[in-house]
């Protein structure tokens, strides 16, 4: 039997704390913790019932849970209980309905006590009902009853779990259209009942809420931005509201549906999911500040204001249906105001029965007549639709024949309006669904289009007679003392009945908490109370059962890595996809752990340690992800641990020692922190033996230690110069000492040697030029090292890599010092250490091969690098060739010196109003388009503002400085204006587009430009001729990117391809159709002759030419979020992704004689180099290829500049 409740759950605070940002333990009543599933009917243990969706405590609960001292009170409106709706939708689109009401509820008393708790203190608290029918009527009364009953003081005839039990496994889902389910929780008799499939879907909300918040304008545009599929974030302070409103719009589209993400209400901790490029329909609590985010293209829509912004055009509706539409709407809502255009006959006369619903309050018949207005207003713009359908391989409906058809019986040109929900997924997947489907015999639009062609009433599509339903009755229980008269009352919700097992683990859980604080206060936050749950004999078994489980996986998927053949891409396999997801999945690092002892052991077994170039690669990022999460968790064991292995791997295998370095190691911002070689500093003197001897030959000593580690490590001795300068200053060392260790830092690179216990002659010529050397003139002979050096260079081996536990478990003790310091420490965005400005502005800042920019006030929008070509004359370069420009919502364009290190902000130009889209500039110019439809140009050197080009009648998206004093300008205007900055005026608008221009190329060697946008085409201008050359159509939603390239023209869009057009034909020459998200952007391989293509799935992907056709050579996957840029040189390629991820390819010289026939000429490209990741969400990439420097800007207004060639 099918059941109408699937789950009754209560969610709250658990036994184990942790603040929304994921902090352990309870930190006070004014933050916000994270809600757990605390109850549930059927039990999680139930065999026959999956278990609830895992994101439900998340979703009912979406602020979080804050404590309170006191619960209800009658004159505090803020302690009343709350009732709303939300809907979760599954993997497979199906949605979940669930009534929640959230109130203050005692906390538990074992918790208070666990935690420190102040006593009778109170926690918010959610009892949910969950359907898969979406009776909000039914779900809402049945959980209401629930919680009077509860808090009632009438109390309970029965147990409230009891009733609970009854209520979810008793109530039948009634058969649609044919039986009425009446059911009773004590007294209250409720019932429920679905509508006959032949009927409109069931929508058991009220539509009346929706038309209160949004005017009929209002309404119709945010119909028109859903059938569009634009992001959609709707805004309102009350939760029900939001919920309502999504679900009533979702219904106002029928036939179609919503095909992209859905969350009705979003939890306040997902407000990043709102940059997500791809459409969505979300809502949010309008007290959740959205501010800092970029909002590029996103349709906000303030339910408490009546008000709809975005930065991107709505097409309008097209006539004669917009104008009827908005007049049957008016009609309803309004019935007594008659307009003096009112017509009078015809298909859209309202029906008999409309002058009785005038004198009548909103009602389920109101919400009928709401859904039919709608429902007629497709019938009538997707008239004849039906002639269209094809059945073919290519295409299921002739757009374009549907399109001229139209054009021809309105006499107008096609509206983008219409074309563009014609490429809709919604209609995609109504033209699927009904085409040889049973769908297609109770199609209401093709009933009502019947109807409308016959004359009839448009309500003689539904059943002229309703079926007598049959009732159901669910008799009640009888649980209890017969007779007795006994009453169940609750001063708090009360908790479910435990298993043994559940309660055993619940007091375990606590018990940690509860010594944790007895044992070590609040002193050691990265120890995680939990890990003494199980006695040290239960501990120890459980602790090997998993490490000898996950380290037999990896033992497997270890070899198996690599036993690859030389065409697999190690990066992309199944192998270390999974190794990645044991090392990063387990709390407690037993995967990364295990993998370091999996590769110890292999060692040890006798293997060679020889990689190819891409295992090298794939082996570098796991080992690098191991030390990380150790990193993350204090975990100095597991640390050192991949250290000797990487040093017993790497002495073996000397060709990529060099690059170990480089890439692998001086990667990690572990060995870059100041603090952390402090803290080993003072674990150094306090270990030191020879405590009697001199203090400052002591502190020396030790120092030396230390530029032994530091250079076995790969820090340039810059780096490394500076922090032992800083230490050795506070420990009050004099001249003598500092001349000796600066002495000892001369030999730096022999240091390199012996740590790696380097013995090739070539292997030491190719790391002396990887990493070169201040000092290397004193380095003229490598018998002169001094004897001490070598010494200190094995011993640095032999001591960081003992296996004496003792020393082990102590060897950091004091690193973790700094990251237990709250007040004093600063991290970056995933919690990892970031660097501090320790000194005065006056000393030296420690380098880094990426750099964080600080300025802006708000997010990043437009980014800049001033190349050579564009400042090249004839006396040579210009110093200015480098700088990156940017642009920002706080509506000021910046411009950076990279080589200013510590003082890069050049300059700041402030004119524009609104947000900056773009940037361009020449020798002496910058010029900058913004949503204020204006472009601004500025001398570059005085940075005053020259000349303000005003004529775009909408945001401006693209500007280019051209030869000759000229200004190449595209708007969402859809015009493309050329100016001259001389007399500031615009000399001709050279194209005209049907919609915004989102991207265009221009070739100023032959004057012909190409530009995309939403109208879905190619344009290609020749602007001295003063003519359109081609309107290339075959893109079937918005164009993203276009690259254009002699006679070619590359074109990237968002229905998940790119297209390469001939110029001089108008041709479409190839489709490449192979990544599973919109194309961002597009570039070409000229050394190749190549195409090089990123989307929003994160994945790279290199196309080369083949037998007449066109293939992907290669296909990268580092990267986990959308490509936003890619940049390709003769040698070099620089790729930036919204994870704020980067990276650098190299194509080396040496290899190109080898493709001059046969072969992968696109696979030469191979991964260089790619910094630590941190976490934010990037707008936007700019690439430097020739100082190898590449820069991401933020929403949250940082400017990331890497810079490859640091630590070489």
């Amino acid at each position: 039997m099918s059941r109408i409740f699937e789950y009754f759950v209560v969610c709250g605070i658990g036994p184990e704390i942790r603040t929304i940002d994921g902090s352990k333990g309870y930190h006070g009543p004014g933050w916000m913790y994270l809600p757990s599933l605390l109850d549930q009917y059927p039990p999680p243990n139930h065999a026959l019932y999956p278990p609830p969706p895992p994101q439900l405590s998340t979703c009912v609960l979406p602020a979080g849970v804050e404590f309170y001292s006191s619960g209800f009170d009658s004159n505090d409106p803020s302690s009343f209980p709350r009732s709303y709706p939300i809907v979760l939708t599954e993997g497979d689109g199906s949605k979940i309905y669930v009534s929640c009401i959230s109130f203050r509820d005692l906390v538990c008393e074992d918790i208070a006590e666990a935690y420190r708790i102040q006593a009778n203190s109170y926690a918010d608290k959610c009892i949910c009902l969950v359907s898969r029918l979406p009776s909000f009527s039914v779900l809402r009364s049945a959980l209401e009853e629930i919680f009077t009953l509860c808090f009632s003081s009438k109390g309970s005839s029965k147990p409230l779990w009891d009733v609970i039990a009854h209520m979810v496994s008793s109530v039948p889902l009634p058969t649609p259209g044919k039986e009425r389910v009446l059911f009773a929780i004590e007294s209250c008799l409720l019932s429920v009942e679905a509508p006959p499939n032949d009927w409109l879907p069931h929508a058991d909300i009220s539509f009346l809420p929706i038309v209160q918040c949004l005017d009929v304008d209002n309404l119709v545009r945010l119909f028109t931005a859903v059938l569009l599929e634009r992001r959609i974030l709707l805004r309102a302070n009350k939760y029900s509201l939001l919920t309502l409103a999504s679900e009533a719009i979702c219904h106002l589209i029928y036939p179609f549906r919503w095909q992209h993400v859905y969350i009705p209400l979003l939890f306040f901790s997902g407000v990043d999911y709102i940059d997500a490029p791809t459409p969505y329909m979300m809502g949010l609590h309008s007290g959740v500040d959205i501010s800092a985010l970029a909002m590029d293209g996103v349709v906000v829509v303030d339910l408490e204001y009546n008000l709809i912004t975005t930065s991107e055009e709505i097409p309008p509706m097209p006539e004669p249906e917009f104008s009827i539409l908005r007049g049957e709407i008016m009609k309803l809502i309004y019935p007594n105001v008659i307009g003096i255009d009112e017509m009078k006959s015809g298909i859209y006369r309202l029906y008999d029965h409309d002058s009785k619903l005038r004198a009548k309050l909103w009602g389920e018949e109101h919400d009928l007549q709401l859904r039919m207005i709608f429902l007629k207003f497709f019938a009538t713009l997707l008239s004849g639709y039906r002639n269209f359908l094809e059945n073919s391989a290519t295409q299921v409906f002739n757009t374009q024949a549907f399109l001229k058809k139209r054009s021809r019986s309105t006499n107008q040109p096609p509206e983008p309006m219409i074309a563009q929900f014609l490429d809709s997924h919604g209609f995609l997947d109504y033209l699927e669904r009904g085409v040889g489907s049973d769908e297609s015999n109770n199609n209401l639009l093709d009933k009502l289009q019947d109807a409308i062609g016959r004359g009839q009433n448009p309500m003689s599509i539904f059943p002229s007679s309703p079926v007598e339903t049959e009732i159901l009755t669910v008799s009640d229980f009888d649980i209890g003392i017969s007779g007795s008269g006994a009453k169940y009352t609750y001063d708090k919700f009360p908790e479910n009945i435990r298993t043994d097992e559940q309660e055993e683990k619940r007091k375990q859980t606590l018990a940690a908490v509860s010594n944790a604080f007895e044992y070590s206060g609040r002193h050691t936050p990265s120890k995680d109370p939990l890990a003494d749950t199980l006695s040290p004999l239960e501990r120890a078994a459980e602790r090997d059962r998993m490490v000898l489980d996950i380290k037999v996986k990896l033992q497997g998927l270890w070899l198996r890595l690599l036993k690859l053949g030389a065409t697999d891409d190690p990066l992309s396999s199944f192998e270390y996809g999974t190794i990645l997801a044991l090392i990063e999945s387990d709390a407690e690092g037993i995967g990364g752990s295990g993998f370091v002892e999996c590769i110890r052991e292999h060692i040890h077994s006798g293997w060679d340690c020889h990689l190819t170039e891409e295992q090298f690669i794939a082996v570098k990022e796991l080992l690098k992800t191991a030390i990380n999460r150790a990193t993350s968790r204090n975990d100095l064991l597991t640390i050192r641990d991949a250290l000797e292995v990487s040093s017993d791997m790497y002495k073996k295998d000397n060709n990529n020692v060099p690059d170990y370095c480089q890439r692998h190691l001086i990667s990690l911002p572990i060995w870059e922190e100041l603090r952390f070689w402090e803290g080993y500093f003072d674990y150094l003197m306090e270990q030191s033996s020879n405590k009697s001897a001199n203090y400052a030959s002591l502190v020396t000593a030790q120092l030396v230690v230390l530029t032994s580690h530091m250079a076995g490590l790969g820090l340039p001795d810059n780096d490394a110069w500076y922090m032992i300068e800083t230490i050795a200053e506070r420990n009050s060392i004099g001249s003598k000492q500092f001349i000796k260790i600066r002495g000892f830092l001369s030999h730096i690179q022999q240091l390199r040697n012996g740590y790696w216990g380097i013995s090739s002659i070539k292997a030491q010529s190719v790391l002396s030029h990887a990493m070169p050397s201040p000092h290397s003139k004193d380095v003229k002979d490598e018998n002169q090292q001094p004897t001490e050096a070598t010494g200190v260079g094995r011993s640095w081996v032999q001591s960081m890599f003992t296996r004496n536990t003792t020393t082990r478990s102590s060897s950091f003790s004091h690193v973790r010092r700094w990251t237990s310091d709250g007040g004093n420490s600063a991290t970056n965005d995933n919690g990892t250490p970031r660097k501090q400005d320790l000194l005065s502005g006056g000393q030296k800042k420690l380098q880094t091969n990426v750099r964080t920019l600080r300025g802006h006030n708000g997010a990043i929008t437009a980014l800049h690098c001033v190349t050579k070509r564009e400042v090249w004359d004839l006396v040579g370069d210009r110093e200015d060739a480098g700088f990156f420009i940017s642009g920002s919502t706080d509506c000021s364009v910046k411009i950076w010196d990279p080589s200013l290190r510590g003082s890069e902000l050049r300059a700041t130009l402030k004119g524009h109003t609104r947000t900056v889209r773009a940037i361009s500039s020449d020798r002496g110019k910058v010029v900058s388009g913004s949503d204020d439809h204006s472009v601004l140009v500025w001398d570059k050197q005085t940075t005053q503002l020259l000349e303000e080009l005003k004529g775009h009648d909408g945001p401006v998206s693209c500007v280019r400085t051209l030869s000759g004093e000229r200004v190449l300008t595209a708007s969402h205007d859809g015009t493309v204006k050329m100016w001259d900055v001389r007399t500031d005026r615009c000399v001709a608008t050279v194209g005209r587009c049907s919609s915004a221009v989102l991207c265009m190329e221009y070739d100023d060697n032959v004057g012909v430009l190409a530009a995309g946008g939403r109208d879905v085409v190619a344009n290609i201008w020749d602007i001295r001729a003063s003519r359109q050359m081609h309107k290339l159509s075959g893109h079937t939603q918005w164009i993203r990117s276009v690259r254009m390239v002699g006679d070619t023209v590359i074109t990237g869009s968002d229905d998940w391809t790119a297209r390469i057009w001939s110029v001089s034909r108008g041709t479409c020459d190839a489709v490449l159709a192979c990544h599973a998200g919109p194309i961002l952007c597009v570039e070409y391989s000229s050394l190749d002759r190549g195409i090089i293509t990123g989307s929003t799935d994160g994945l790279l992907r290199f196309w080369e030419n083949d037998d007449g056709g066109i293939r992907c050579a290669k296909n990268v996957t580092i990267h986990n979020a959308a490509i936003l840029s890619v940049n390709a040189g003769e040698h070099w390629l620089g790729i930036g992704a919204a994870d704020n991820s980067l990276s650098l390819y190299h194509r080396p010289q040496e290899r190109l004689g080898g493709f001059s026939g046969a072969g992968s000429k696109m696979a030469g490209w191979q991964l260089y180099r790619t910094p630590q990741k941190t976490v934010a969400m990037v707008r936007c990439v700019a690439s430097d290829l020739e100082r190898k420097r590449i820069c991401s800007g933020g929403r949250n207004g940082l400017l990331r500049l890497w810079d490859a060639t640091i630590n070489i």
